[in-house]
């Protein structure tokens, strides 16, 4: 199981999404990052279709608990789901090879695509 985090970023200080923060996936399947999640006291309702949003503490709380810090690049051709398959095929295309699903086995559960 591998837990991924990205770079924490300002999102600006006025509206609702203001502050600093950051995502948390996992490369493995949603049943991982809901486990890894839970461990944070996060709400399963939190849950974005294949990522949780993180605030500054409680990413130093992950990645404490062994999740890995990683380049944006990094995390979306390593990360579950809809977001990580396009930049799977997204990386094939330019170079002209065929998509790699890290992670996922036959049974492994696909979650909802969302734009």
């Amino acid at each position: 199981m591998a837990i991924i985090i990205d770079k924490l970023r300002d999102h600006g200080r006025e509206g609702r999404l203001a502050g600093e923060w950051c995502h948390m996936a996992a490369d493995t399947g949603v049943d991982e990052l809901h486990d890894f999640a839970a461990r944070l006291g996060l709400w399963r309702a939190w849950f974005q279709g294949d990522h949780y949003d993180l605030r500054r503490q409680m990413r130093a709380v992950a990645v404490e608990l062994g999740a890995q810090e990683v380049d944006d690049r990094t995390f979306l051709s390593r990360m579950h789901g809809p977001r990580g398959d396009r930049a799977r095929r997204r990386a094939a295309a330019r170079r002209g090879a065929q998509p790699s699903s890290p992670g996922r086995d036959e049974g492994s559960r696909g979650v909802a695509s969302f734009s």
